[in-house]
C-alpha cells in the first residue's frame, strides 16, 4: 500500500503542476474533476491540504472516496474530517468554498458505490484489498 511518504510526494508534485501551468492542467485525472481539500489537523489543529479526486456527485454534493489504495488504514485526511467537519474545496476556476463534510449513510454507500465503481472500477479492487469499508464522503455546501 503506499506510504505516507509516497502521497505526500504525490500531493506535492500534483501541486506543483497546477502552479506550474497557472491552473491549465492538473484539475483532472482518470476522467475524474480533482478538489483540494483542506481540513484541520486532529493533532496539530493547522489546516492541512490534500489533492482528491471527486468521482461523482450526489446533487450538491461532491463524493470523495477514503480509499488509500486499499490500504487497510484510513488516509489522515479522513481522520481530521471525521474529527472537524468543517472543510475547505478548491476546484479549477472557482473561489475556495466552505464546506461540510460527512460520511455517507449505509442507504447513501449502497446507492452511490455501485454508480462510482461502474465508472470506475478501481474503487472497487481498491475495496478487494481491505478488509474495512472505504468511506465515502459527502461534501455540502456549507450553509
Amino acid at each position: 500500500m503506499p506510504s505516507d511518504r509516497l502521497l505526500k510526494t504525490a500531493n506535492l508534485l500534483h501541486r506543483g503542476l497546477i502552479t506550474a501551468t497557472r491552473g491549465r492542467l492538473g484539475w483532472r485525472a482518470a476522467r475524474m474533476p480533482v478538489l483540494e481539500l483542506t481540513t484541520t489537523g486532529r493533532k496539530t489543529g493547522r489546516p492541512r491540504s490534500v489533492m482528491l479526486t471527486s468521482p461523482i456527485r450526489d446533487g450538491s454534493s461532491l463524493v470523495i472516496v477514503a480509499s488509500r489504495g486499499g490500504d487497510d488504514d484510513h488516509p489522515a485526511w479522513f481522520l481530521n474530517l471525521r474529527d472537524n467537519p468543517e472543510v475547505e474545496v478548491s476546484m479549477h476556476g472557482a473561489p475556495k468554498q466552505r464546506m461540510r463534510a460527512r460520511v455517507a449513510t449505509p442507504e447513501e454507500r449502497a446507492r452511490l458505490w455501485p454508480a462510482l465503481t461502474a465508472d470506475h472500477a478501481n474503487y472497487a479492487q481498491y475495496q478487494t484489498k481491505t478488509t474495512r469499508e472505504i468511506p465515502l464522503v459527502l461534501l455540502d455546501p456549507a450553509g
